[in-house]
């Protein structure tokens, strides 16, 4: 297994005459596997919400989905649980799924009682799956259907800032209507994860398989870009790096000797991590100029760690006369990325009590996500815009459905 990178430019030619360009470049990264590639261990840990508001059917239908997962472990694979209310108690030690018929019993025991304390779980569910994180793709699936009423969340993001070091992703689920959602993002995004809304009950099992599909198909982890630039060269001030797939996050940067460190997390094999960069570029004489390089550093579970890939130069043509290139790639990348921002301006003007401005940034959202052919997304964020302009409020639903359709495009 190595890592490979793609490389893509809004527009991969430069006119001669200007002295000053500003193009996005969009990086590809993804795993390779060689021909005969052994599957790598899971380490999953499940920390779920068992408060009073999950009584009924929404406990007993993230049972049947924590279930279906054990259905899919391999003996090699390790599995923990923990469960929280007001307090978090291990419900199932990290272990190797061997015992499935115990591990079953204990999640079939759950039941719904007290508040809700997400930074609890989290700190117990971080405690365990580092407990068998060496050689394996170690993963935490945070459920909650509620406000973190009993905890803090100021906490929680300070757990989550730290499950990168640890070599741990977050994937965080949103039950039902009363979750924040500012805060379960923000952990995914943090832990390198991905944020997710069960609507319905029944669309727990659903939702819990897809993420353990996108667990199954990580080959590499702890990835990271090194991006290196020539003097020629340099970042937008302002929000200069993003990921757009598989799902938008805005991406810190961190300085590391002359290189700037991009934290991605866990590489797929069937799905590539797109990386928008917003690059300015001076005077450059005429003909291929090299403009920086990039290169990537990641771990192989059981085979090594910190290993690098080869360096990987980015070019681009400085032409006189001068056509423009533009590449599908990054185009497609620009869009997500517009998407993206244009929604959250219009949560902001909404939560500002500027609802004709909301309106309008959610129907530009929805023609981007037409221009992308996400029809979906379109559809929910089209659906929104015309309620705010017929006077309607958005419900709970719909403001999380919004989000989702922002960072993501919709299957």
């Amino acid at each position: 297994m190595k890592a490979g990178l793609e490389i893509f430019w809004s527009d991969a030619h430069l006119d001669g005459n200007q002295t000053n360009h500003q193009r996005q470049l969009c990086l590809g990264v993804h795993a390779i596997s060689g021909d005969e590639e052994e599957n790598i261990p899971l380490n999953l840990c499940l920390v779920l919400d068992h408060s009073g508001s999950m009584k009924g059917q929404p406990m007993e239908t993230v049972k049947q989905a924590a279930l279906s997962l054990l259905e899919r472990l391999q003996p090699q694979d390790r599995i923990s649980v923990i469960a929280f209310d007001h307090r978090a108690k291990v419900i199932v030690p990290n272990q190797l799924a061997t015992d499935l018929t115990g591990i079953s019993s204990r999640i079939q025991s759950l039941r719904t009682d007290g508040g809700t304390a997400i930074d609890e779980g989290l700190k117990l569910g971080m405690a365990e799956v580092a407990k068998g994180k060496k050689g394996t793709v170690s993963q935490i699936f945070l459920l909650t259907d509620g406000e973190n009423e009993h905890g803090d969340n100021e906490r929680c993001l300070k757990l989550a800032g730290l499950a990168p070091e640890y070599k741990i992703s977050l994937q965080t689920l949103g039950f039902g209507d009363k979750w924040n959602q500012d805060i379960l993002e923000k952990i995914a995004d943090a832990g390198s994860g991905s944020l997710r809304y069960i609507e319905h009950p029944e669309q727990a099992v659903t939702e819990f398989a897809e993420l353990f599909n996108r667990l199954q198909s990580v080959g590499l982890t702890n990835a990271s870009l090194l991006l290196t630039l020539s003097p020629q060269s340099r970042l937008a001030e302002l929000k200069p790096i993003a990921q757009v797939a598989p799902d938008t996050i805005e991406l810190p940067l961190q300085q590391e000797a002359e290189s700037f460190l991009i934290r991605l997390g866990d590489l797929m094999q069937d799905q590539e991590r797109l990386v928008l960069v917003n690059l300015y570029l001076g005077k450059l004489p005429l003909g291929e100029q090299v403009v920086g390089q990039v290169q990537i550093r990641y771990d192989q579970p059981g085979l090594g760690e910190n290993l690098l890939s080869a360096i990987y130069p980015l070019k681009i043509t400085v032409q006189n006369p001068y056509q423009p290139a533009p590449q599908a790639q990054a185009q497609q990348a620009i869009l997500s990325l517009g998407k993206y921002r244009q929604t959250q301006m219009a949560e902001i003007k909404l939560q500002q009590g500027d609802r004709t401005t909301a309106a309008t940034l959610l129907q530009s959202a929805a023609n981007t996500a037409l221009q992308m052919g996400d029809k979906k997304a379109a559809t929910v964020l089209q659906a929104n815009a015309t309620r705010l302009q017929t006077g309607d409020e958005l419900s709970e639903s719909d403001r999380k459905k919004t989000r989702i359709a922002s960072k993501t495009t919709l299957q």
